[in-house]
């Protein structure tokens, strides 16, 4: 016993704070320690001396922090665990216990974690109800905030398993239901059913977990002539060239990722090679050959990662024979793969470059009009006409000659 009001007295020191600035309801009378209510109705005591003010009943902390950490805000780190504090108290005398009128029945608590702490902007809610089913108001609540910096959104998630009651009661210890975060669950003294005597000996808190997952992800997509063995962005290779493709997923996030898609679209001048692609991941660490549907069809399913997994789809394609290139001279051929999650996609490109050589046409290389200024003009005008279609007739004979 002595232990679970040091706890508290700990737990107090973080929470006491001004009421103005705390969020609870509903509107209720209050009372305190010396002068408690005449009817069953939860934390509505004032000068609480393990709490404080009970309308401020829940408060969260980092898991790996103290006690006296806890707070009404705090702000998300990706990755790490918080925990959340619920403090009940039926505040009925004592002396109405005999008769049954101050105990509380059906008594339960519930909380509702956001699904998602958007990045930036306000802070978002968690709140926590404590009620009975004879109580008046039939239920309180109080709430706390997250806040979020990382530059990303964070899914808040709850931790089955977690949620544990403690009291000076039988049911100090007792793992709760997790319908603690939906339709709530039986809080008690002796047994967890719902039946709570008034008076501050018998009241208790509730802890549960919430993690601050971040789903991420990164692609990177790499090249090689085959038969070569450095990986880069780009490869020159030659008309009719075999290459390699490279496709790095990594799950970079807190969360598990299901039912990861590859797919690639080859570029016009590069077509895919049968029977090329394997998967390489931690259960096929010598790589397992895949169906070609990496091109086709939507792409290939590569599986199931946990945080900090990754795996490399390698395939291979040849590019086209020199006529059947794009353009004449230098064609840049870009190789996009898409990688698909349940958390988004994401894309990234290599690039093969390979030169055309075209025929050139046999064209009169010569200009189309002798230059306007300087000593042009001048010869022009000393020689005239005759002269200067003498000069193109020579120009063009000597051109041909060269050819040959």
């Amino acid at each position: 016993m002595k232990k679970l009001w040091a706890v508290l007295a700990t737990i107090a020191l973080a929470i006491i704070v001004p009421a103005a600035l705390l969020a609870w309801g509903p509107d209720r009378p209050t009372y305190t320690i010396e002068n408690p209510a005449d009817h069953v109705t939860f934390n509505s005591i004032t000068n609480n001396p393990a709490i404080g003010d009970e309308r401020n009943f829940m408060q969260v902390r980092e898991a790996n922090a103290n006690n006296n950490t806890y707070a009404d805000q705090i702000n998300l780190t990706v990755g790490r665990e918080y925990v959340v504090f619920m403090y009940y108290h039926n505040n009925a005398s004592s002396s109405l216990n005999a008769s049954g009128t101050g105990v509380a029945n059906g008594a339960y608590v519930r909380a509702e974690i956001p699904a998602v702490v958007a990045n930036g902007g306000s802070a978002t809610q968690a709140v926590g109800y404590v009620g009975a089913t004879n109580a008046n108001p039939t239920q309180v609540w109080d709430d706390i905030a997250f806040t979020n910096n990382t530059g990303g959104d964070i899914a808040l998630r709850y931790v089955p398993g977690s949620a544990t009651i403690h009291s000076h009661g039988s049911v100090n210890g007792a793992t709760l239901s997790d319908n603690i975060i939906t339709t709530g669950t039986a809080i008690g003294y002796n047994s967890l059913n719902g039946v709570l005597p008034g008076c501050e000996e018998y009241a208790g808190y509730v802890t549960f977990r919430v993690q601050a997952d971040q789903p991420n992800f990164t692609v990177s997509k790499q090249v090689r002539a085959s038969g070569t063995e450095n990986w880069n962005e780009t490869a020159a290779v030659n008309p009719g060239d075999s290459v390699d493709f490279l496709v790095t997923y990594k799950n970079t996030g807190t969360t598990r990722q299901n039912d990861v898609v590859v797919s690639d679209v080859l570029p016009t001048g590069m077509t895919y090679i049968a029977d090329s692609t394997y998967v390489v991941n931690s259960t096929n660490p010598n790589g397992l050959r895949v169906s070609n549907n990496i091109v086709t069809n939507g792409g290939i399913n590569i599986g199931d990662y946990d945080a900090g997994a990754a795996a490399y789809v390698k395939f291979s394609a040849r590019v086209a024979t020199n006529d059947s290139l794009p353009k004449c001279g230098s064609n840049s051929l870009n190789n996009v793969s898409t990688v698909r999650t349940n958390n988004g996609s994401k894309t990234d490109d290599a690039v093969v470059t390979v030169n055309r050589v075209c025929e050139e046409d046999d064209k009169e290389d010569m200009p189309k009009e002798l230059p306007q200024t300087g000593i042009g003009e001048d010869v022009a005008g000393l020689f005239g006409l005759g002269a200067v279609a003498t000069s193109l007739n020579y120009y063009r004979l000597s051109r041909k000659a060269n050819k040959r």
